[in-house]
């Protein structure tokens, strides 16, 4: 496969990632909720203990068992874990994808980064729109850094395997 072939790929993978995250920003919160899953699934609430030592504040409400709940503190962070990864992936794609086109590393690094902030930017400006959500700084921030550090990573390994050729 070509290399041109293999970042117009990479490019596909973050615009199909971007198309679903626009997808999951159009359903309202109980049509996406976990909550009777985890239910099932964790009905013995292990590790509560440990759990319930744990407080913060996240989008000016705090997050600890005794706020929410065992499985909605579970939850939150499943969520939060996806948004996480969604954007790492999506992140890697972009500066995968890019590098093919451009040579300059430092560029494909701001490009990819600035395409990732913009759509987690966008993605929580949707969800105003979206019936049950609500758009939060804190999750563009968790977003961009996602992004970031897959970015990041890839660049350091790419001039890593380059070094080695």
């Amino acid at each position: 496969m070509s290399h041109k072939r293999k970042g117009q790929i990479w490019i596909g993978i973050a615009i199909t990632i971007m198309a679903f995250l626009f997808y999951m920003s159009s359903k309202p919160y109980h049509e996406q909720s976990l909550v009777s899953p985890l239910e099932k699934l964790l009905s013995h609430f292990p590790f509560i203990d440990t759990f319930s030592h744990i407080s913060f504040l996240y989008g000016g409400k705090e997050i600890s068992i005794q706020a929410n709940g065992y499985i909605a503190f579970i939850e939150f962070f499943i969520r939060k874990f996806a948004h996480f990864m969604s954007f790492f992936i999506l992140g890697y794609a972009w500066f995968k994808g890019l590098k093919v086109y451009i040579k300059d590393r430092k560029i494909v690094f701001f490009l990819a980064l600035i395409l990732c902030i913009f759509y987690a930017g966008f993605d929580e400006f949707h969800q105003s729109l979206t019936p049950n959500r609500t758009p939060l700084l804190e999750d563009v921030i968790l977003d961009s850094s996602g992004a970031f550090l897959a970015i990041l990573w890839s660049m350091i390994f790419s001039k890593i395997t380059r070094k080695h050729r």
